[in-house]
Parts: C-alpha cells; sequence; structure tokens
C-alpha cells in the first residue's frame, strides 16, 4: 500500500500515464485515488497502470 508521499506521486504519475485522464486525486490518509477522465476508460486499463508500479488496487468505486 501507499505508506508516504512519494507512493502518492508515483500513483498519480501512473494514473496521468492513461490517455484521457484529466485530473487524479490521491489521499494518502485514505489510500484512495479519485480520477477524472475526458472519456470513458476502463477499470481494468486504470489498474494496469498502478499495478506496473508495483501497487495493488483493492477495487472500484
Amino acid at each position: 500500500g501507499m505508506t508516504c508521499m512519494h507512493c502518492v506521486e508515483t500513483v498519480k504519475k501512473a494514473l496521468y500515464s492513461v490517455e484521457g485522464v484529466s485530473h487524479v486525486d490521491v489521499s494518502l490518509e485514505e489510500g484512495t485515488a479519485k480520477v477524472r477522465m475526458e472519456k470513458d476508460i476502463p477499470f481494468s486499463i486504470l489498474q494496469s497502470a498502478v499495478e506496473e508500479w508495483g501497487y495493488k488496487v483493492v477495487g472500484e468505486v
């Protein structure tokens, strides 16, 4: 999981690397990432982007 601000920045970088992502808000305290998209992006694409950096995605809300 995310344990520091470096983790937060890495998750942001991973999500912003996905085409169509317009805004990312990552909360270290909550262990969450909120993503705003310009177009519909399958959850699996976002999940893969984060997991490539070694983080586990627990679910989608």
